[in-house]
């Protein structure tokens, strides 16, 4: 007898945790396998941080918080947003959630109905399109390519649009492609999007600091969106803070309230000794925490020149968040050692059995043809990583 919903089949796992489950696994059984799977900073929190969630256990801030947040993390987050984007929010429009995943998924239930069209450029972030079909939604897919370094056009998007079109949704710099939209280019998506008062923007914006070559632009910030545009960020990439959930959004007033009764609803507020560290680590010079990116910049250098090396796959030049996303088509349809290569998924698993590195395939990324590799570990470890990964494909 079927017990699971409708809701749950139509799910997938996340990729990324499936394979990074895998080589646990192996790791388990003693074979040596480096990961790089998981968009995990490897960084340690910074101690002021660590301090400040201190204080606020010796200071007994163990009980429910507001829903949206405590109002002196939602003021420094509208600091952070003037400060560093020009963007002005009050704090009634700022929701604090239990990580940027909520928050995403706090805006789509505000706005979408069963049968509502998504705009996902291609590659997207895995959880994106499963968002999506959690809220009865359809995704639309916009095609790229590391022809034009995996961004959109406002000519594809506009072509994308239908009468049941209600959310464009991106993240800028991207996960997987490590690309980002400049502000002319988000200048003219904006104004395609306008044009459609119905469709609301969702910016996920939560590698806006790993941005090594060029200044961060916000869609929000051109005033013919800013009432259609949610800004999600959070503090899980920038400041090494994964574990502490700790995610917002950044909305119009109507959206704020409805995100606000969403999440009333399903979890309340969000861990208040992380909401009382994230105060700190908003209100401290970004400047104080630019080690963790110069030190990505310099393993970004490192792996590219290395990439490009290894046999068969197509690199791009990522200028912002930690991963690589290579082109690796010339692999698919061949047999390698026995194992017929479908898709980059395949490939994926083929490098993790023969080369022990783990990586995850494109499929879920929405581009079946690429690959993404995630440089957030050590020097050493992406050096051990791309010689194997050169040693076994220079066999075929």
């Amino acid at each position: 007898m079927q017990k699971y919903s409708d809701r749950v089949n139509r799910l997938s796992f996340s990729q990324t945790f499936v394979m990074s489950n895998k080589v646990r696994e192996m790791k388990a059984r003693g074979i040596d396998v480096i990961s790089l799977t998981l968009g995990e900073p490897d960084f340690d929190v910074p101690d002021n941080i660590k301090e400040a969630a201190f204080d606020a256990i010796n200071s007994n801030f163990s009980h429910y918080s507001p829903v949206p947040g405590f109002l002196d993390l939602r003021e420094a987050i509208c600091e952070k947003l003037q400060r560093d984007n020009n963007l002005e929010y009050l704090p009634s429009q700022i929701c604090v959630s239990n990580g940027a995943k909520q928050a995403i998924l706090n805006v789509l239930a505000t706005v979408i109905n069963d049968g509502n069209e998504v705009i996902l450029p291609a590659p997207f972030w895995v959880s994106y399109d499963e968002m999506v079909k959690m809220m009865g939604g359809t995704s639309v897919f916009v095609e790229t390519s590391i022809e034009t370094d995996f961004k959109m056009t406002a000519e594809q998007l506009e072509k994308a649009i239908t009468p049941k079109t209600k959310v464009l949704m991106y993240s800028s710099p991207c996960n997987p492609s490590g690309s980002f939209y400049r502000h002319e280019e988000l200048e003219q998506i904006a104004n395609v999007v306008a044009k459609y008062p119905q469709i609301t923007i969702i910016s996920d914006e939560i590698y806006e600091y790993i941005n090594y070559d060029g200044k961060h632009t916000s869609i929000a910030e051109f005033p013919q969106v800013y009432e259609q545009t949610a800004v999600i960020n959070g503090m899980s990439k920038a400041f090494a803070m994964t574990g502490w959930r700790i995610g917002y959004s950044a909305c119009p007033d109507w959206l704020a309230k409805g995100c606000e009764k969403i999440q009333g609803q399903m979890t309340s507020g969000a861990n208040t000794m992380a909401q009382k560290a994230s105060v700190t680590a908003l209100k401290t010079d970004p400047s104080k925490y630019r080690y963790m990116i110069e030190e990505f910049r310099k393993r970004r250098d490192l792996v590219y020149g290395l990439m490009k090396e290894i046999p068969g796959f197509r690199v791009n030049y990522p200028e912002a968040a930690f991963y690589f996303f290579p082109d690796i088509s010339h692999y698919i349809g061949k047999t390698l050692n026995g194992t017929l290569i479908n898709d980059a998924d395949d490939f994926a698993m083929f490098l993790l059995d023969h080369a022990h590195v783990g990586a995850v395939g494109g499929v879920s990324f929405g581009n079946p043809d690429c690959i993404r590799f995630s440089y957030a570990a050590s020097e050493k470890d992406l050096k051990e990583a791309m010689r194997r990964i050169k040693e076994c494909l220079e066999k075929f």
